[in-house]
């Protein structure tokens, strides 16, 4: 595993009621991803996407996306994931690019996925066009399951959590975050990054490749900012039932949900939040069963 930095030192003055003086101060580093596609078929490798982050869990990033956009449906889609090593690259440019290859018989459809893209919150795509292409990869609504349900004394703990484990927003304050857990309030997987949808690619992408997307049917994601149309896409291509964000939902993201039978809750704060959508899942603790 290639350790990078994500986290460097720069001299900053600060000032306070007035008074200034020079210190080091800990900056959260961000820099470009470009993924590398390998396709058998066509023996062509092209550039898929250049993705802002903070290097860290590179592979995991690359994985969540690619599976998030369709392109992968599981680990075995994927023979390689490597750095470039051009000649012509210096050694940082190496270590922001990766070349994924392909299985060699996965049929592609490269521009009806490059259609499909989310990158932007302000691309200009219509509501009604955004869902009919999830539906198109595939998405069907999540059918609801019973015993998946998380109380209210589970919700109410799980935003300090959320910030104790936020190790380098602690350092910084420029990071988000995304985390897994289980519905009775266990933390089971978190990842940081300057984006919060690379975090939410990194988490599942972790899951992709150890073959564990099962357990995220019965978990919960839990998001450090809002909830928008990207974050909540990438939870329904995971099949993940339950999406709380710690800031607010748009309104894209609250039709999604409601189309495709997930709860979101938004503007979790200690002991309050906003359900959206999918109340049925949210149960009092002496309700529980």
């Amino acid at each position: 595993m290639i350790s990078r930095a994500t986290v460097r030192r720069h001299t900053v003055v600060k000032v306070r009621e007035g008074y200034c003086r020079r210190e080091k101060d800990a900056v959260v580093v961000e820099e470009p991803l470009e993924i590398r596609l390998s396709i058998p078929s066509t023996q062509q490798t092209v550039q898929l996407a250049t993705l802002m982050r903070t290097p860290d869990a590179d592979v995991e990033l690359a994985t969540g996306f690619l599976f998030g956009e369709g392109i992968i449906r599981d680990r075995y889609d994927i023979t390689t994931i490597r750095y470039c090593v051009d000649a012509e690259l210096d050694d940082e440019a190496r270590f922001n690019t990766l070349i994924v290859n392909l299985r060699a018989d996965r049929d592609l459809d490269l521009e009806a996925h490059r259609r499909f893209f989310f990158v932007s919150s302000s691309c200009g795509v219509c509501g009604k066009a955004s869902l009919e292409s999830l539906h198109l990869r595939g998405c069907t609504p999540l059918i609801d399951d019973p015993t998946v349900r998380v109380t209210c004394t589970v919700l109410t703990r799980i935003d300090d959590t959320l910030r104790q484990a936020q190790r380098l927003f602690a350092r910084t304050g420029g990071l988000h975050a995304a985390a897994l857990f289980t519905t009775s309030g266990q933390l089971l997987t978190l990842y940081e990054d300057i984006g919060r949808h690379n975090a939410v690619d990194k988490l599942i992408g972790t899951h992709v490749l150890n073959g564990t997307l099962a357990h995220l049917r019965q978990s919960m994601l839990v998001v450090s900012g809002r909830a928008s149309f990207e974050i909540m896409q990438k939870a329904l291509m995971a099949r993940i039932p339950l999406v709380v964000a710690v800031g607010a939902p748009s309104t894209l993201a609250v039709t999604l949900a409601q189309h495709f039978n997930m709860t979101l809750i938004g503007f979790l704060r200690g002991a309050g939040w906003n359900i959206y959508t999918g109340v049925e899942r949210v149960v009092r603790a002496d309700d529980h069963r």
